[in-house]
């Protein structure tokens, strides 16, 4: 057994790949509890669309899904904020907590610890980024921020004013948040390209079988409009152009099953860059039995609870 202790168990990897359904048996193993890193599943009555998989869990405990408004804004401070306090909650229970998802940026402020700060609408400052072109946002904003994770708030004029008004904001802040403890172990699920693709498109034809042009329909009648629908993400936008004209079912299909095997490979660009920046990253093999190999991985390592003496974390839960 190796001296390197964790108190959190962290699955990640690009869409499709079946985290949801490897986290649930981790955590049922591990007397833990799940907290999701998807940016879109906090939405209620986005289900299909964003790939819930409620049935998966079963009686295992979940946070941060189905937590806010469509048409509601959750961004990134809420989520840190929200993800420590339910960590620290799971601690008190004395389980363990068990992040899953694929929002890189998610993944990477819970691990890394972002020091972030909640940032208001500065009324001011939009109305001089109102008089600035396109171009001139996105030369403000790199000028902020060199490194852009996020590549949509670069394109839509109302993300870059948002991002400039954050990247403002934290500028003129003190420090933001103070991460809890956390002592990680980190998995990754991953796949062959061509594996992973055609995952991707059994998934979306049968999300489309149980009804997700109907969920968006749904999700407009009741008020949610088609640009706010289209900036929930490719499932989203790429239906919510279908109903409104814009293309058949059949391009609608195939321009989304395109797009989101596109998706899938700036996940794990993404990926690889929280490795370069310091997140140990262990990687299983989709085909193969990525469960085993997780559980193997646990057994070198101990779990160290709060307020615990560190115990072999393959015993933990048996």
């Amino acid at each position: 057994m190796t001296n390197t202790k964790f108190n959190l168990l962290v699955i990640l990897g690009a869409t499709a790949g079946g985290k949801t359904a490897l986290a649930v048996r981790a955590a049922s193993r591990f007397q833990g509890e799940i907290i999701s890193a998807d940016s879109r599943q906090v939405y209620r009555g986005m289900d299909l669309g964003t790939g819930k998989d409620l049935a998966e869990y079963g009686e295992i405990p979940y946070h941060l899904i189905d937590i806010a408004e469509p048409g509601s804004e959750y961004n990134l401070f809420r989520f840190q904020r929200e993800c420590f306090a339910a960590v620290e909650a799971i601690w008190q229970r004395r389980r363990l907590p068990l992040v899953c998802g694929g929002t890189g940026l998610y993944l990477d402020a819970v691990l890394r610890g972002y020091r972030l700060i909640e940032v208001p609408e500065n009324h001011l400052l939009r109305a001089e980024l109102a008089a600035l072109s396109d171009a001139e946002l996105q030369h403000r904003l790199l000028q902020l921020k060199p490194e852009q994770h996020n590549v949509t708030d670069m394109l839509e004029r109302a993300r870059l004013i948002r991002a400039i008004e954050i990247a403002v904001g934290e500028q003129n802040a003190a420090e933001g948040l103070a991460a809890p403890p956390l002592a990680p172990l980190v998995f990754g699920l991953r796949w062959p390209r061509e594996v992973l693709r055609k995952r991707i498109g059994e998934r979306l034809r049968q999300r489309l079988k149980e009804g997700m042009v109907a969920e968006v329909q749904q999700l407009y009648e009741q008020g949610v409009p088609w640009p706010q629908l289209e900036f929930y993400g490719l499932e989203y936008r790429f239906i919510a152009q279908h109903l409104q004209g814009q293309m058949t079912y059949d391009e609608m299909v195939q321009k989304l099953s395109i797009a989101i095997g596109k998706f899938a490979k700036r996940q794990e660009t993404f990926f690889r860059r929280m490795e370069k920046n310091g997140v140990v990253i262990h990687w299983l093999d989709g085909q193969e039995e990525p469960f085993e190999e997780l559980c193997a991985i646990i057994a070198r390592h101990q779990l160290l609870l709060p307020g615990d003496r560190a115990v072999a974390g393959v015993q933990h839960g048996e």
